[in-house]
């Protein structure tokens, strides 16, 4: 068997539940998650767990919010003036959004529209969320020299160019 290890490429089916069992997304029913380990293209906490595990096993791993979004900010929500948005943007509370920063861009969320300003939020969705992963390992194998100078899986439940 393969083990997982830096620039194996692995396909896996996962359930992604809360501390409340909530769930919060799957691939069950849909094609496996495929990504590149070592490659930082899924949380740290879950890749961190999933090393030296081979195919066809099955775990359940709880990852900390440091490993996986980050704890919640209270800095990152932020009363901002409606015409930042400009015109033609259609302000609705819940409605996500993309801001330039000088570190590039990043997504937020209306939280609250007010008379002339807007709660914004741009913490990630799962900031100060315990995740819970129930895991199959379905394939695991070495990956081509393109997908590591890409830094990602090519293919089915990869990235398609």
């Amino acid at each position: 068997m393969t083990t997982i290890t830096k620039d194996k490429v692995v396909r896996m089916h996962y359930t992604l539940t809360n501390d409340a069992g909530e769930q919060l997304d799957s691939s069950q029913g849909g094609e496996p998650l495929a990504y590149l380990h070592g490659a930082k293209n899924i949380i740290a906490g879950l890749e961190a767990e999933l090393e030296g595990k081979e195919q066809g096993a099955a775990l359940k791993v709880t990852v900390q919010p440091g490993q996986a979004y980050g704890e919640y900010q209270d800095q990152l929500k932020q009363e901002v003036e409606k015409s930042k948005f400009g015109e033609d943007f259609d302000l609705k509370e819940g409605e996500k959004f993309q801001a330039q920063t000088e570190q590039g861009p990043i997504i937020g969320a209306v939280i609250e529209i007010k008379d002339d300003t807007v709660i914004v939020d741009f913490n990630h969705d799962l900031a100060g969320v315990t995740l819970h992963f129930d895991v199959e390992i379905m394939e695991v194998r070495d990956a081509s020299d393109e997908e590591i100078e890409h830094g990602h899986v090519h293919g089915p439940g990869g990235h398609q160019h």
